[in-house]
């Protein structure tokens, strides 16, 4: 019992130190993972042969990864996804694994082995992509939104694959697993469909698969509504488990792939009103498997095969990734993605993905690929997910400002009419202004440097113009000079303050009302010389917390009381915060200090407001509102007690 004590330690500290280094460098995750196992693997040699046996329970996170992923899976959104799902997405899938197959053919590789590597090339990270694009804010572009369509169908074509790659196995591997079976002391494995005729054995298929359909549609949501109506969360967790364990032990039984049954399952499952409790219950253990087996593929990787081969490997990685990027570049040009979208789209799919370490530990188990071979192959996969984060920045640092500079350069629109207020920006923040002064006839000036924004706006009668306001001649040509009030509300904070400071210095009578993310932003708003800042989330956050009063019975009248007095408080104390700031800011005691002296008042003055009965006391403020009856807040607080 101690030996798995101390392995499961040493598996658990690796993940912890190395996974969140490997994301504050932007590695991901997934990368943290393989560098956890190769440090406590081949490194440190901290774990050996016991990482087979963990690997092949490690697995059962790619199980409940395709349940999720079929939870995800609402029969409307893959409708209205149709045309870049299949379309762009099998495309990608089908030419890649065409390419890489002839490719492994002409280098002296047997048909199946060439076509199962090309299956497994074809796929990409859709962990490390999907958190690249959230980290670089460009989940909306054309070119993210094109990517997401290609890593959904091929999470999604894992399941074929899966199904299809036990087809390809080599006789010569099959007898040498017969004979060593043999040998040893082999218990057969539990099976429902051993020995049946062939048309038996399809039947029980198709019985289990309408089983699992018909089951999951009508049985699931009474047994999850008896399991909820218990309110004990850890029963409806046990519930979640039971149903993957189970329904991946019935796919077993009947000699198909666990993934398959489960993935099926999600699906079908996708409509239900429990799908996000499911979700939220299976997503820990997924996390924690899927990561163990990434640590796995990690410690199990054999450097003595990249030692003795690192040209070639170094070769074949590259050359997969390049003819990847070939094949994507090609469909963008296809499918019309253009600018700096088509090279975010290429650039971020050109790896090799997670789902390849699990195509090649499932090569192995059914004698498709020979050992030797896989962990060759192995290390390719690696290399090209450890080289994703430079092709990253190769697109931010080569690629990207070349296509800024070009629509810089000819592309702002010409504004043919000036207005009183520039608003620069126009998200949720700047829309939500703009409507409020149109509303009462003030003509604005809107600015923002995404294209595909502006035509938005337009369609919906709002009068844009394509540029960026930082650029001084910019501003000027959309009548800075003559306007009264110029509202920033652009996503790039740095950004903010330049423009914020470049207006007051230039143009000092113009009144600057800037959006601040939080409370630092906007004491460097303050002290560039904005006159009015308001941060994003300060009003919403009020009135949600005025609303969370009002509904666990406090009256409307003490619930407005407690927002003035926190609005009030928080003013009188942002002066002392900004002259803390602007006086320690590399050391930030005296920040800090003050920053929860604040909460402290803050929290003080609440408690004092509820226990006290003020009725009689509210201010001129307070008139229009209809105060609660006397003794109140005295009932309220026996009531509590």
């Amino acid at each position: 019992m101690t030996e798995y004590f101390l392995q499961a330690f040493i598996y658990l500290v690796a993940a912890v130190i190395t996974v969140p280094i490997a994301k504050r460098l932007g590695l991901g995750s997934v990368l943290g993972y393989l560098i956890a196992g190769v440090v406590i693997g081949p490194v440190t040699g901290l774990v050996g042969d016991e990482t087979n046996t963990i690997q092949h329970f490690a697995e059962f996170g790619v199980v409940m990864m395709l349940f999720l992923v079929g939870l995800e899976l609402e029969p409307k959104v893959l409708w209205e996804m149709r045309n870049r799902l299949i379309g762009l997405g099998g495309l990608q899938v089908s030419i890649t694994t065409v390419a890489i197959g002839a490719i492994a053919l002409a280098l002296g590789q047997v048909w199946s082995v060439s076509l199962a590597i090309g299956l497994i090339f074809a796929l990409s990270s859709t962990a490390i992509v999907l958190q690249t694009f959230s980290e670089k804010g460009v989940s909306k572009t054309e070119g993210a939104q094109n990517a997401f369509s290609v890593l959904l169908f091929q999470d999604i074509a894992v399941i074929p694959m899966l199904a299809f790659i036990p087809l390809l196995a080599l006789p010569e591997l099959v007898e040498a697993a017969q004979a060593l079976a043999q040998s040893a002391d082999h218990h057969e494995s539990m099976s429902l469909v051993a020995g049946l005729p062939g048309w038996a054995y399809a039947l029980v298929i198709i019985g289990a698969i309408t089983g699992l359909v018909v089951g999951g549609h009508f049985l699931t949501r009474p047994l999850l509504t008896f399991v909820a109506s218990s309110g004990l969360r850890e029963i409806f967790t046990a519930t979640a488990l039971m149903l993957v364990v189970g329904i991946a032990a019935l796919m077993s039984l009947v000699g198909l792939s666990p993934a398959l049954g489960t993935f099926l399952a999600g699906v079908v499952l996708a409509n239900s009103e429990f799908r996000h409790e499911l979700e939220s219950n299976i997503e820990p253990f997924k996390g924690l498997l899927l990561g163990l087996f990434f640590i796995t593929v990690g410690a199990g990787i054999n450097f003595g095969i990249l030692s003795d081969n690192l040209w070639v490997i170094l070769g074949l990685t590259l050359g997969v990734m390049a003819l990847k990027g070939v094949v994507l570049y090609f469909l963008a040009r296809l499918f019309k993605i253009s600018g700096s979208d088509r090279w975010l789209f290429t650039l971020s799919l050109a790896q090799a993905g997670e789902f390849g370490f699990v195509l090649l530990s499932f090569s192995v188990q059914n004698h498709v690929l020979p050992t030797q071979l896989a962990q060759t192959l192995s290390l390719v996969v690696a290399l090209s997910m450890l080289l994703t984060p430079a092709l990253f920045i190769l697109y931010d640092k080569v690629i990207l400002p070349r296509f800024e500079d070009r629509s810089n350069e000819g592309q702002p629109d010409e504004i043919e009419e000036m207005g009183t207020v520039i608003i620069a920006g126009m998200g949720r923040f700047g829309q939500i202004v703009n409507r409020m002064l149109v509303g009462i006839g003030v003509n604005t000036v809107v600015l923002d440097y995404q294209a595909g924004q502006v035509d938005n706006l337009r369609k919906i009668n709002t009068r844009a113009y394509f540029g960026d306001a930082t650029k001084p001649d910019l501003l000027h040509t959309a009548g800075i000079a003559e306007c009264e009030l110029l509202v920033v509300a652009i996503d790039n904070q740095d950004a903010a303050v330049e423009l914020v400071e470049y207006v007051k210095h230039t143009y000092p009578n113009v009144a600057v009302l800037a959006r601040a993310f939080d409370r630092g932003h906007g004491y460097r708003l303050r002290q560039a010389g904005a006159d009015v800042i308001q941060s994003e989330t300060y009003c919403s956050a009020l009135e949600i917390g005025t609303a969370a009063m009002r509904k666990l019975g406090c009256h409307p009248f003490l619930a407005e009381q407690q927002k003035n007095s926190f609005k009030r408080i928080d003013a009188e104390q942002s002066d002392a915060l900004y002259q803390a700031w602007l006086a320690d800011t590399e050391e930030g005691e005296r920040f800090d200090t003050h920053y929860r002296d604040l909460f402290m008042q803050l929290e003080e003055q609440i408690k004092t407001a509820m226990n006290t009965d003020r009725v009689d006391r509210h201010s001129l403020s307070d008139r229009g509102w209809t105060p609660p009856p006397k003794g109140y807040t005295d009932a309220l607080k026996d009531k509590e007690d």
